[in-house]
């Protein structure tokens, strides 16, 4: 029902032939820009803000451009790079240029889908980011989807080993990093080979050859604290992918003879390239892919695979359902929630209506349906044993009994999607109250009971100004609101936009439970520890925020989420009905990151956040806020 601002998506093409194979063999020298688009696209999902691409031509003679790139903000970007292109292309294709030489011709792509996750917006901010230089070889093309929890702590390294950054931001700061590192490496290269009486052309061939990204990658990285997969290329076609040791971000791959390709979801690979499940891979934590000028590849171990940190809310909301594992997780959820659900309806199947909102959560649905029909197949035997075969209306009784069915129903259908900012107060909650309609005679007026499972609940926005609205319309005798997930209750620092305390409704149920019961000194106290500590190296910060939801069980903090979202008028009993973090993991065994649930965050970098995140609460305007 809330859309959750995420992680961004990568795509990273290398072709390991030359041009005029994919010419003679798919009829075109766009085949690398063709898969890139199908890749992007096929990832939509995961970038709304804006997405960019750039190209590598690594056969261009001097006088002529080798990299090329374009980038658009807003949810409407591939679309407008993808045309701005292809105006390109037709341009120079008008002028004379040969068809290998055309803009966006080439043999390494780099695509991106962004996410702003910390309020920075603008062309200024949408990747990939570009660092050029006369030698191809100091040239750096940068992306990812990755958020670091210390830029401050970059920033204040890089300044003092005598670089000066422009902007305090992770991307652009690795950029700089990186780009120093490869200075470095080139100058290495560039010294090395000049002892060998090198010069020239030849010098400049030879370093082509000699660059070692390895050597770019180790040092910078020592430093970085936070979830991430950074792709980067420089002008010779030398390419790199690494991954967090936690593996929070995920990364996938796929090569074969004639390309490699890289990107965040495993099923857009099998898509864009017509392979099996079992053809694609998963990057380990902790490696990294290097292709080499040449186009040889190599997947090796830089920073060493510590705890797994996988995130888990990626296979609750963030990927898209058709991979093969996360489509069978979600129905997990679901039906693993089964047991919660009928005791929230007194088990009363028959006075009872499932539905799903929004279509994110379908999988899910699925999934609790078949808990449903589980346990109703369960019941039915028990009755059916209680029968007396030889009692007259055996067979009647028989048949009502095998007839029982769980109701499912397609309650809620996104109509429009109003234009509520023309309006304001009450006129915009009234707007926002029909951004969704029902279906009209499915429930039973103040009989039934309406079951609707959603992914996750977050803020509860949604919930009170629309979706609890417009389901008490139908005149259920209860509402119970069901989250495939356990209640989200800390920031995220490692690529979801949940970066603010006020914002989850859990932890405003949490403070006004702590104000009715007269245990307001917590907040204090969460708030002096957390000062404590502001000045503390991040490795030796607590999380102390814990302490506000201590006190309570996960039940009371539900209950109290729900009379906080309970609008005026409703007539409906509302129940909130969250997964418990064992219960989800249980579904999700692979992926146990749950940070945002339990605030046990993978790096250092998370509790020195989170603390530092309950201060500007704390001294903000706390009763507004709540």
């Amino acid at each position: 029902m809330e859309t959750i601002k995420h992680e961004c998506g990568i795509a990273m093409i290398r072709l390991r032939k030359p041009l005029e194979y994919y010419k003679e063999k798919y009829g075109t020298y766009f085949y690398g820009f063709n898969k890139l688009y199908l890749l992007m696209e096929k990832q939509h999902n995961r970038g709304q803000e804006g997405a960019g691409l750039s190209c590598i031509n690594i056969h261009t003679s001097p006088g002529n451009e080798y990299i090329f790139r374009e980038r658009g903000v807003g949810s409407g970007a591939i679309k407008e790079i993808f045309a701005n292109i292809k105006h390109d292309i037709e341009t120079h294709e008008h002028d004379g240029t040969p068809e290998n030489e055309l803009p966006f011709v080439g043999e390494v792509y780099m695509g991106h889908l962004k996410y702003s996750t910390g309020g920075r917006k603008g062309i200024t901010y949408i990747h990939p980011y570009l660092r050029r230089s006369s030698w191809r070889s100091k040239s750096m093309m940068l992306c990812g989807n990755f958020t670091m929890t210390n830029t401050d702590e970059i920033f204040q390294s890089m300044v003092k080993q005598g670089q000066h950054p422009r902007i305090n931001a992770d991307a652009i700061l690795l950029l700089e990093q990186l780009g120093f590192a490869l200075d470095n490496e080139h100058q290495r290269c560039f010294n090395e080979l000049k002892t060998q009486g090198l010069d020239g052309i030849e010098l400049t061939d030879k370093i082509k050859s000699q660059i070692n990204l390895k050597n770019i990658l180790v040092e910078p990285s020592k430093i970085w604290d936070g979830g991430y997969v950074i792709c980067g290329a420089i002008g010779t076609g030398d390419m790199f992918v690494l991954r967090d040791s936690n593996g929070i971000r995920p990364c996938f791959y796929y090569y074969d003879d004639e390309i490699v390709v890289v990107a965040s979801e495993r099923p857009v690979i099998q898509t864009a390239m017509n392979v099996r499940v079992g053809d694609v891979k998963e990057l380990t934590p902790g490696s990294v892919i290097l292709v080499n000028s040449k186009g040889d590849i190599d997947v090796v171990d830089l920073l060493g695979e510590k705890k797994n940190e996988r995130c888990s809310f990626e296979r609750i909301y963030i990927s898209r359902g058709n991979d093969k594992d996360i489509y069978n997780e979600r129905k997990s959820l679901g039906r693993t929630l089964a047991p919660a659900i009928l005791k929230s309806i007194n088990y009363d199947l028959d006075h009872t209506v499932f539905s799903f909102i929004p279509n994110t959560a379908e999988v899910a649905y699925f999934g609790m349906m078949e808990g449903m029909e589980n346990y109703l197949t369960e019941l039915k035997i028990k009755e059916i044993q209680k029968l007396d075969t030889s009692a007259p209306d055996y067979t009647e009784k028989l048949q009502t009994i095998i007839s029982k069915r769980v109701r499912s129903e397609k309650i809620a259908i996104k109509d429009i999607k109003l234009r509520t900012f023309i309006t304001e107060g009450q006129a915009r909650n009234d707007l926002a109250a029909h951004v969704y309609d029902v279906t009209y005679g499915q429930v039973q007026n103040n009989v039934d009971n309406l079951v609707v499972i959603d992914d996750s609940i977050v803020r509860g926005t949604t919930l009170k100004e629309s979706i609890i609205r417009i389901l008490d319309r139908l005149h259920p005798k209860k509402i119970v609101i069901v989250s495939s997930c356990p209640q989200v209750r800390y920031p995220d620092y490692y690529g979801i936009d949940m970066s603010r305390m006020a914002e989850f409704a859990a932890f405003r149920a949490a403070v006004e439970l702590l104000k009715e019961r007269n245990m307001e000194y917590i907040l204090d106290d969460v708030y002096k520890k957390s000062k404590q500590q502001e000045n503390l190296p991040k490795e030796e910060v607590i999380n102390y925020v814990k302490d506000v939801y201590a006190p309570f069980t996960d039940d009371e903090i539900s209950a109290k989420i729900a009379e906080m979202l309970t609008p005026d008028g409703i007539n409906a009993e509302i129940e909130l009905v969250y997964h418990t973090l064992e219960g989800m993991h249980k579904s999700i065994p692979n992926n146990p990151g749950d940070w945002y649930f339990s605030g046990n965050y993978p790096t250092p970098g998370g509790n020195k956040l989170v603390n530092k995140a309950y201060i500007d609460y704390y001294e903000g305007d706390t009763n507004s806020l709540v």
